[in-house]
């Protein structure tokens, strides 16, 4: 597995998250990518209920995982990250100027359109369970989100992945979706469920996956 103790690629992560969050913390995207394309990297993981370094925050600043460092550039940013590792493969982001801007286009959609929305039912679900706010915030954040929803749903009626060929827009819209797994809100949209499920049987994905899942030696709340 490319998972490797002594690679020069370096990305970081958790080992200790709350049991709500597991499967879907940002660097699985990292892992994803760098699995689909065989490449040897290695893990930094930190505790997430422990305050991070000065000497961490000076690698990534928000203090949030994950960074990701080649030994030619120290980066991050889940979705700059996958941009660059595009550059570097065209696996992930295709040289064809039509598909590859048509990747890049989704990748941004994914981040800026659905994200946000998606997260923040998150929020309410996850974080603020059994608050009154939450309780009535979370109608109008559903319809917000599944508006959103369905304009994927439209954008793969006749088609396996966003670009075309499998991308790091698929990557990175997948790992969002994810984080609706504690709902049954992707049901409702058939071309959206059946692109996940096709995303989440690559074994590239279990790989990362599993391993993210294993790195969790410690877990919070238990």
């Amino acid at each position: 597995m490319p998972v490797c103790d002594n690679a020069a690629t370096v990305v970081s992560g958790f080992n200790n998250v709350p049991p709500p969050v597991r499967g879907v913390v940002r660097d699985l995207r990292i892992r994803w990518a760098l699995e689909e394309i065989g490449r040897d990297y290695r893990m930094e993981l930190f505790d997430a209920m422990t305050p991070r370094s000065d000497e961490y925050r000076e690698w990534q600043p928000f203090a949030q995982v994950p960074a990701f460092d080649d030994g030619e550039i120290r980066m991050f940013e889940s979705g700059a990250i996958l941009l660059y590792l595009g550059e570097q493969d065209p696996r992930l982001l295709p040289i064809a100027s039509a598909t590859r801007w048509q990747a890049i286009t989704w990748l941004f959609a994914g981040m800026n359109s659905v994200e946000p929305h998606v997260l923040q039912i998150n929020a309410i679900d996850i974080f603020h369970v059994g608050e009154e706010w939450a309780a009535q915030a979370r109608p109008g954040a559903v319809k917000l989100a599944e508006k959103k929803l369905a304009v994927v749903e439209k954008a793969l009626a006749d088609r396996d992945w966003l670009a075309g060929p499998f991308t790091i827009a698929d990557i990175l819209m997948v790992t969002v979706l994810r984080c609706l797994d504690h709902t049954d809100m992707i049901a409702a949209f058939p071309a959206l469920a059946a692109y996940k499920a096709r995303a989440e049987a690559r074994p590239a994905f279990r790989r990362a996956l599993t391993e993210q899942l294993e790195a969790y030696s410690a877990p919070a709340g238990e």
